[in-house]
């Protein structure tokens, strides 16, 4: 198959109507619909259910969807970091980081120092990242390792090795009743109708449905949770990073995370491995 041919139908599938595939992809309808069978005939197997009202998926063409949407993420990442190590000039980044802003700065900040130390070590470029997103720049190549938690992140895929692993704390208005606990469980802190969890966007730019406000960054939510209109539940080494108007209380019961550091299985990057080296000794 050719990348082209996954991309018609990729349109197809995400929008299962050929009329609105084609204005996405900037063509006309006739050569799409044409695209498609010939790719079907070369599968020999059908893709979608068509009739005058509708087109669906078959088994078939779902499997073609998530394999079709990894090709594609693989090649676009092979161009990006082609195309930088291409351009590289003395003094531009060798190595390119993801890490989620806010999370991990003790471990980060002890990590640049120790690669820069070595007698190898080149230039590295930190990307700030909302949460979740640093798995999907990883993923399509604009980061070369990245700095993930799970159980949040999935590191399906990826090379990795453990870092640290901490509890969680949930982070409360100064003065709120709750921060008088010593400690508090999920069940304490879950449904409080005058704190609700903030909502984040999703890789679509959408939010899920809930009570909780709209946020993009750490920023918004800790001034929320200082007004008193939310509250959040983070890794416990956050708790250095708090202003004087919010109190962070252990949760007991909350999941512990992991960081790990993460590249692609295929990276034969030197910078990358040192990166990695470095990491591991800390």
């Amino acid at each position: 198959m050719e990348t082209r041919e996954l991309r018609f139908f990729l349109a197809v599938a995400e929008e299962l109507h050929f009329g609105r595939a084609a204005q996405r992809l900037g063509m006309a309808q006739p050569p799409l619909s044409r695209a498609i069978r010939q790719l079907e005939r070369r599968l020999g197997t059908t893709l979608f259910d068509r009739d005058s009202h509708r087109v669906a998926l078959t088994e078939a063409g779902a499997v073609l969807l998530d394999e079709g949407r990894a090709a594609l993420d693989a090649v676009e990442a092979a161009e990006r970091r082609t195309r930088r190590a291409g351009s590289a000039e003395p003094g531009s980044p060798g190595v390119v980081l993801a890490t989620k802003a806010g999370a991990s700065v003790e471990l980060l900040t002890k990590l640049l120092h120790a690669y820069a130390a070595e007698p190898d070590a080149v230039a590295v470029e930190v990307f700030l990242c909302g949460p979740g997103e640093q798995e999907m720049i990883l993923r399509d190549g604009r980061a070369d390792v990245a700095l993930l938690h799970r159980p949040f992140d999935s590191a399906a895929g990826f090379d990795t090795e453990e870092l640290s692993t901490e509890g969680q704390v949930v982070v409360l208005p100064a003065g709120h009743p709750l921060t008088t606990r010593e400690s508090l469980t999920l069940a304490d802190v879950e449904n409080l109708p005058d704190l609700p969890m903030p909502r984040w966007p999703r890789r679509d730019g959408t939010y899920p449905d809930g009570p909780g406000p709209e946020v993009r960054d750490h920023t918004q939510i800790l001034q929320l949770i200082a007004l008193g209109r939310a509250l959040t539940v983070v890794p416990e080494t956050v708790r250095a990073q708090l202003r004087d108007d919010v109190v962070a209380v252990p949760l007991l019961d909350a999941p512990r995370v992991t960081t790990v550091i993460a590249w692609p299985s295929h990276s034969r990057s030197r910078a990358v491995a040192g990166l990695v080296r470095a990491a591991t000794r800390l």
